[in-house]
Formats: structure tokens, sequence, C-alpha cells
């Protein structure tokens, strides 16, 4: 029975603990912004969850939370589109990497808010520059991880499909691919948090709904208890997703 509450407290009860202490540094600190008792208030975290209550019972920031998710979903989808054949001609071809090597890292070290003039310039403003910012942010994790897991093949399945005459599509779909399927997980992983972290500047761009259209629109209302509220929303979400995808790579690789 003690291991048992032991083995609860290491599960829950220090996370809790952690979280607890968070709020107590926030409502610490929400006290050092202002001199001010109304912004002061406002900032805290009495106000920010009361906030977060009325906006989920209101009905519209869910709006905001779909088009978060279907933009980053797609992001992502097109990123896996991308990098995972990038990252397979990588590991595959010596001369493609030499030549593209340089300059994929060079591209992947440039900040995507760096695009979003030129974004703007090209697309429009609307949805197809969010688009581009969060899928030239998430591609470079998966490109390289698919890359690192052709890399760390076993190079005798290789010379073995080489001497059963295997094409060389046989030999990306029935070796390659499944042999690098947690790489790519991991990649994706990465790819989410990236994306995810990029997605609230990006919706900055004109759009008229998402996580980072509310967080500005907070902003300029001065309701500061909806934008702390926008925060917390923001922080749950991400922390949700990845906790899918930590779930959705464990039952795969199982």
């Amino acid at each position: 029975m003690r291991q048992v509450r032991t083995a609860w407290l290491s599960r829950l009860g220090w996370p809790v603990l952690g979280l607890l202490l968070a709020v107590a540094l926030w409502a610490l600190g929400a006290r050092q912004l202002s001199d001010v008792d109304a912004l002061r208030q406002a900032f805290g975290p009495q106000a920010g969850f009361s906030a977060l209550w009325r906006l989920l019972q209101d009905g519209l920031i869910w709006l905001h939370m779909a088009l978060s998710l279907q933009r980053i979903g797609l992001s992502l989808l097109l990123a896996l589109l991308i990098g995972v054949p990038l990252g397979i001609w990588l590991g595959l071809s010596p001369l493609f990497a030499k030549l593209t090597g340089t300059l994929f890292q060079f591209l992947r070290m440039v900040s995507p808010l760096s695009w979003m003039p030129l974004a703007v310039m090209a697309l429009g403003v609307g949805e197809a520059p969010v688009i581009f910012l969060l899928s030239f942010a998430a591609v470079w994790p998966i490109m390289l991880n698919t890359a690192a897991g052709v890399a760390a093949l076993d190079k005798s399945w290789l010379q073995l499909a080489h001497s059963l005459s295997a094409t060389r599509l046989e030999v990306v779909w029935r070796i390659v691919l499944p042999g690098i399927v947690s790489h790519v997980l991991t990649g994706f992983r990465l790819a989410l948090g990236i994306g995810w972290i990029v997605l609230v500047p990006a919706e900055m761009l004109g759009v008229s709904a998402g996580m980072g259209y509310f967080i500005l629109d907070t902003r300029d209302r001065l309701a500061y208890d909806e934008l702390m509220a926008g925060i917390v929303l923001i922080g749950c979400l991400g922390f949700a997703l990845d906790l899918l995808a930590r779930w959705v790579s464990a039952r795969w690789l199982r």
C-alpha cells in the first residue's frame, strides 16, 4: 500500500505541487507589474482562470482553438510530405547530401518569423503565409531526423536488398521506411513543439481568428484577464498535443 501511495505521489503529487508553485509565482509576479490595483488583479491568476471559464462557456474561444489546431495540423502534414522524402534522399545520396547539406543548415538557422514580410508580399494576407511559416518551421526537425534514421540503418539490409535486385522504390518502401519510423516520429514531436511556438506570432499576420489573433485582440482591447486566460489555454493545448504525440509514438512503435 505504501508503495502504491509513493508511486501516485511521484506520478501526480510532484507535478501538481510544481503547478501550484507556478501559480503562486504568477500571483507574485502580477503584483510587481503595476502600481494600479485593477491591473494587478487583471494580470493575476484568479482573474485569468475566471476569464478562462467565462470564455469556454461563451463559446467563441472554441472557434479560435479549432482554427489554430487546423492550421498546425495542415502545416505538419505538409512538413511530413516534404521533410520525409528530403530526409530519405539526404540519407541515401551522398552527392545530394554534399550539395544541399550546407544550404539546409543555413536555412534551418533562419528564424521562420524572419520570413513574415516576404511571406505576406508573396502570398498575401490570410491563411497562406501562416501555413507557409508553420511548415517552414516544422520541416527541418522532420527532415534531419529522417536523414539520421537512414544513416543509422543496418547497411547489411541495404546490401541484401541490392543483391536481390530490389529497385530503389522497393528498398525505400520495404526497408528504409519501416526502419526509420522511430526517427520520423521523434522529428514529428519536435516539429509539433516548434510549430506551436511559431503559431501565435504567425497568426498575427492579418487572419481574423486563431489563438494568435485572440492574444493580439485582447491586447488591443486592454482585456488583460482574457490575455492571461489565452496564454494559459495556449499552454494547455500545446501540452495536450505533445501528450497525444507521445501516446501515438508509443503505440506505433509497440
